[in-house]
């Protein structure tokens, strides 16, 4: 056994890394196209409402993408679904360059930022489906560090684009640079992907039937789906509200230029990442639940600071708290729709579906709202939906082998952790009883097999795998 560890370990850790290098470019390819949102409303004269209005076009393509990622991952693996969504962000970013710089107009830019969504959202599933692999085979939660890699490539292609504001760079220069860069290295670290479907594949015994893969239709038919859903939704928009408009708020309603607003979100983006470093020992320590509540909470503090001090050192401490309490919320939510790895594709399909709808209403929500009533008062819809996310909180509580994995970490630490723990078992007696109903059977509600699994892999350290 130790011979066998030793020679998949290399293997486990590159792919670890590759999902790294993944999620950075990906981070890094988004906030290329924010950092010079400022230069393109100036290009194209547009108001607060149209430009809610050209956002709006990735939305729609993220959505596009979402939907068929799903099958996409599901047919030919996570690697192909990244190295098709980073030509499609290439592509597109490039596109869109070349049409703000040339101005081609406002369509020319839209048809871009589609390309470019489209891509996005194929990329974010196919990304979270092979972490979610690569979390199992690492044997230790890592979902929230992938996350925190995205962060820092938003932080990096924030701190490009203000020095690119700052120093007036053509934005198709910008683009066609950061695009060409982040697809090469996507296609380079997807290479080295593991397969997320050896961790589906089991045979049934005597006294468990061998599972039935969930239909997508399934998928969306579970409480737990919505539920989880509401979580990514609140804290999607918890996150893409200030990539999309927190420099322009800085801009309109606390009177700074240009740079200094992508300065802003530059330090947005930094809490995020600190606080999805900070986030993976305390969702070990204390599990999804309590972590999510309290981000809730931490968020809205924040955000009430920036809307309501007109101070601006204030209101950037707000833009930190904004950014701590928005951090794990996605990650959190990615990781429960991953807890189950047969519905793992679809389910994330289907929960990131429902948070890019954030993405999709967000823009012109808060576009119009921003005309009437400036963009810090528009913010406060964002409110609601962080409140509804840390209501919904209960539903990304661990269940099955990831429930067990959080039972033995407390165990170990000495902290038994036993409401969560019988949380986690009326969960599961609630899943189990709807299934009753004819939904099919999960892998994850045998714990036979989960021994099974844990005896024939042995990836993890000292060839047992922890949280099977």
């Amino acid at each position: 056994m130790t011979t066998t560890s030793a020679r998949t370990a290399p293997t486990t850790r590159a792919w670890i890394t590759a999902v790294f290098v993944a999620f950075t470019m990906s981070g890094l390819a988004i906030a290329t196209w924010l950092g010079r949102i400022p230069s393109v409303r100036d290009s194209l004269g547009a108001t607060t409402f149209e430009m809610g209005l050209l956002v709006l076009g990735m939305a729609v393509g993220s959505i596009g993408g979402l939907t068929f990622a799903g099958h996409i991952v599901a047919k030919v693996g996570a690697r192909r679904g990244v190295q098709v969504a980073s030509v499609c962000l290439a592509a597109g970013i490039v596109f869109a360059g070349f049409a703000v710089t040339f101005g081609w107009g406002f369509a020319a830019i839209w048809i871009g930022l589609v390309a470019f969504g489209f891509g996005n959202g194929l990329v974010d599933v196919s990304m979270n489906v092979s972490g979610a692999a690569a979390e199992k085979a690492g044997g230790r939660t890592i979902m929230p560090l992938f996350h925190a890699a995205f962060s820092v490539g938003t932080l990096a292609g924030a701190g490009i684009g203000a020095l690119t504001e700052a120093l007036d760079v053509p934005v198709v220069l910008h683009f066609a640079v950061l695009g060409v860069v982040t697809c090469l290295v996507m296609l380079a670290a997807a290479s080295r992907f593991g397969d997320e479907h050896r961790y589906e594949e089991h045979e049934g015994t005597e006294t468990s039937p061998t599972p039935v893969q969930l239909t997508r239709w399934q998928v969306w038919a579970q409480p737990s789906t919505l539920l989880i859903g509401v979580i990514v939704l609140g804290m999607a928009l918890a996150e893409g509200s200030a990539n999309d408009w927190l420099p322009l708020a800085m801009i309109d309603g606390h009177g700074l230029d240009n740079a200094a607003g992508s300065a802003v979100l530059t330090v947005f983006l930094a809490a995020m990442t600190a606080g999805r470093i900070a986030g993976s020992p305390l969702i070990d320590r204390f599990g999804r639940v309590p972590v999510l509540r309290v981000s809730a909470a931490v968020a809205v503090v924040g955000l009430g600071l920036l809307i309501f001090v007109d101070v601006i050192p204030i209101a950037i401490v707000g833009v930190v708290l904004w950014g701590l309490g928005a951090s794990l919320g996605f990650p959190m939510g990615m990781s429960a729709a991953a807890d189950d790895p047969r519905s793992a594709a679809l389910k994330v399909s289907a929960v990131a579906t429902i948070g890019y709808v954030a993405f999709l209403a967000g823009p012109p929500l808060i576009g119009f709202l921003g005309e009437h009533i400036g963009l810090l008062g528009a913010l406060l819809v964002v409110f609601v939906f962080i409140i509804a996310a840390g209501l919904a909180s209960g539903a990304a509580r661990e269940t099955g082998a990831a429930a067990e994995t959080l039972r033995k970490r407390r165990a170990r630490d000495g902290d038994h952790g036993t409401t969560d723990s019988r949380g986690a078992a009326r969960d599961q007696q609630a899943d189990a009883t709807q299934r009753g109903g004819g939904e099919p059977r999960l892998q994850a509600d045998h714990p036979d097999h989960a021994t099974d699994d844990t005896m024939a892999d042995p990836a993890s350290s000292g060839g047992a795998r922890t949280d099977r």
